[in-house]
């Protein structure tokens, strides 16, 4: 995701919060290598949140449940990458899917 997504309506108000300082770093480095600042990563978060009404993301400690849910979130984004790049380019038959991928 990158930040053009991010509305451009103005931002004019301002949102403050303590932060570990390595955590901080650490955070600016990943983001930087999505091409975003840690204040445009929270506000995707933050249009996340408010296009799912809640947390954009599965709060649970169990990881089985964590990455049950990344599974299921990542199948659904291929099949529709699928679905989309059929209803475009037309319908590939399966065995000639199989034959390219053997």
């Amino acid at each position: 995701m990158n930040a053009e997504i991010v509305s451009n309506e103005p931002k004019t108000g301002t949102f403050q919060m303590r932060i570990n300082p390595e955590y901080k770093k650490q955070l600016e480095e990943l983001f930087a290598r999505c091409g975003m600042t840690l204040s445009e990563a929270t506000n995707v978060f933050f249009q996340m949140a408010l296009t799912t009404g809640g947390l954009p993301f599965n709060v649970n400690s169990d990881p089985k449940v964590i990455l049950s849910d990344r599974s299921v979130t990542y199948l659904e984004r291929e099949f529709r990458k699928g679905l989309e790049s059929a209803e475009k380019d037309g319908w590939i038959p399966e065995d000639a899917i199989r034959a390219k991928y053997r």
